[in-house]
């Protein structure tokens, strides 16, 4: 998720440099729900990480 909100970032960036403003907002769209959703993600992981070291210790 993390590869695909950097890719859509770099079109959004990109778009927007060349004036395409409404292909730049979709993009940055996708990007910022890509990011949210490899955090969520991430934050899921790392409890659940840290939840199965502790029940080990």
């Amino acid at each position: 998720m993390l590869k695909f909100a950097i890719i859509f970032g770099l079109i959004a960036l990109i778009t927007g440099a060349l004036g395409f403003g409404r292909i730049s907002g979709a993009a940055a769209t996708i990007a910022k729900i890509c990011f949210a959703i490899f955090l969520i993600l991430f934050l899921i992981a790392l409890l659940a990480i840290f939840g199965v070291l502790h029940l080990a210790f």
